[in-house]
């Protein structure tokens, strides 16, 4: 196949897959997803409506302030600016802590329900802060608010050898994945404001992925570190996720995409990990791998296709390789296969090893995910 013929492909595909998004999707998270009595978003809905009264995830409000900002570019007819403004709004009032970080969890009504502060969340604050604009503009208070939570992160979190601990008075192991969201955030507010100390913070964390949280042995990235970012052996929680594999790749190649750089050539390693480890017969990207790179959980999540999507279209338009858009082709066509079969703007989120579908409301958190693989399509495809 040749590479105007996989292009073509993928085009077909994301034709399909954002007409989802915005004939069903963001319709009916603005719709049954959006708690209007509160201002603010529902963490999951099933066929007949939303599961009300749940406690509600900062990281759920944050993705949504995001999934929402992205709507009017990527051609959705809605208002999300009310959407937004109301859980922006809802947001800062119920989960900031008079440290000026934000709580991890509340009850539908604002009430506190878990005032822990964890370096995972604080990073989607930061991406909430930063794409937000794109609907509400740069407003001071905004900027302030983003550059107000970085130097808190700075001085509460930030460890003397490099990197952030996972939470105020939180020790090891570190974590890999608040970091790579870290770093997503910090990316985004290059793209929107100057401000010298989001490049720093950018060049820090890739640095740190580079040096430290990547193995020199196998090239991988693993989940949990000591104190001294040195992988944790095998055992309870360690693994190397096929889906985060893919999701550092696409930064990667966000921070650094010249040729031969160190970031390029991470990035393709990462990239060939989770593809070819971790893509199962049946073309669906499984949980977990052991060390030796052979599968660890054969069960599968919605998010890791997103991963893919979004590493596979960015490497075939940096390299002009036909393999990688009939790769963008196969993510595309796994995803859908998430979307198929449900209420219209829902999707399955989780296959069991043996292959079946997990039936269970539709979690709001994976929104984010979808609406970022199919803006990257699109942004990759012209």
């Amino acid at each position: 196949m040749n590479n105007s013929t996989a292009q073509t492909g993928a085009r077909r595909l994301h034709e399909q897959l954002l007409n989802w998004l915005l004939r069903d999707a963001y319709p009916v998270w603005a719709d049954w997803g959006f708690d209007a009595e509160q201002g603010t978003f529902n963490e999951k809905l099933t066929a007949d409506g939303p599961v009300r009264h749940v406690p509600r995830r900062a990281r759920v409000q944050t993705r949504q302030i995001y999934a929402y900002s992205k709507a009017p570019s990527l051609g959705w007819k809605g208002d999300p600016e009310p959407l937004v403004a109301s859980t922006l709004e809802f947001f800062v009032r119920h989960y900031r802590r008079p440290d000026n970080l934000f709580s991890t969890l509340v009850h539908h009504d604002g009430l506190l329900a878990d005032e822990r502060a964890e370096l995972y969340d604080q990073a989607f604050v930061l991406l909430a802060l930063a794409c937000c604009q794109e609907v509400l503009g740069p407003r001071a208070a905004i900027v302030d608010m983003g550059v107000g939570l970085r130097g808190t992160l700075l001085s509460m979190l930030r460890r003397p050898g490099g990197g952030f601990d996972s939470g105020p008075g939180e020790p090891p192991p570190l974590r890999s994945n608040p970091h790579m969201h870290l770093f997503e955030a910090a990316l985004a507010w290059c793209a929107v404001n100057d401000d010298a100390g989001w490049r720093a913070l950018a060049d820090e964390l890739g640095e740190l992925a580079l040096a430290r949280m990547i193995s020199p042995v196998n090239g991988a990235m693993y989940e949990l570190f000591d104190g001294q970012w040195r992988p944790l052996p095998a055992g309870e929680g360690q693994a190397i996720e096929p889906g985060h594999q893919l999701e550092w790749a696409w930064l990667l190649l966000n921070f650094d995409s010249s040729p031969g750089s160190r970031a390029w050539q991470a990035a393709l390693r990462l990239y060939e990990i989770g593809v070819n480890h971790g893509v199962n017969a049946d073309g669906i990207v499984v949980n977990a791998l052991k060390h030796d790179l052979t599968v660890q959980d054969g069960a599968a999540r919605l998010w890791p296709h997103t991963e893919w999507l979004k590493a596979a279209s960015k490497l075939a338009r940096l390299t002009g390789e036909a393999r990688y858009w009939q790769d963008a082709q196969r993510a595309a066509g796994a995803l859908l296969r998430f979307l198929e079969n449900r209420r219209p703007g829902l999707w399955w989120d989780r296959i069991s090893a043996d292959g079946k579908w997990v039936e269970e409301p539709a979690p709001a958190s994976s929104f984010y995910h979808i609406v970022c693989a199919i803006d990257e399509l699109g942004a990759q495809l012209g």
